[in-house]
C-alpha cells in the first residue's frame, strides 16, 4: 500500500496564533503516537505561518488521524485557519 503524504501550508490570524502555539505540542504528541503515523511536523515558519509535513504508512492510517484530529482541541483551536495542502500517495 502506498504512504499518504501531505504538506502546505496553515495561516492563522494574529489574534489566534498565541492559542495555535499554545495547542501545537498536544497536537503533535497525539499525532506522533498514532498506528501508522511515520512522520507529523509542524514548523512556524513566519508569524502566523505554521509549515505542515505528514507521512502516514497508509490511506487507513491516514483516514483514522484525520477523523481523530476532526474531533480534537486542535481542530477547534485551528477552526477556520486556511490551509493550503497538497495530498499525495507515494
Amino acid at each position: 500500500m502506498p504512504q499518504i503524504r501531505l504538506t502546505g501550508l496553515m495561516t492563522c490570524p494574529p489574534e489566534r496564533v498565541e492559542a495555535v502555539r499554545d495547542a501545537l505540542p498536544e497536537h503533535m504528541r497525539l499525532t506522533r503516537a498514532e498506528p501508522g503515523c511515520l512522520s507529523f511536523e509542524v514548523r512556524e515558519t513566519a508569524p502566523g505561518i505554521f509549515a505542515v509535513a505528514e507521512v502516514f504508512a497508509d490511506r487507513a492510517a491516514f483516514d483514522a488521524h484525520q477523523i481523530r484530529a476532526a474531533a480534537s482541541a486542535w481542530a477547534r483551536v485551528t477552526a477556520g485557519c486556511p490551509r493550503d495542502y497538497e495530498i499525495t500517495e507515494a
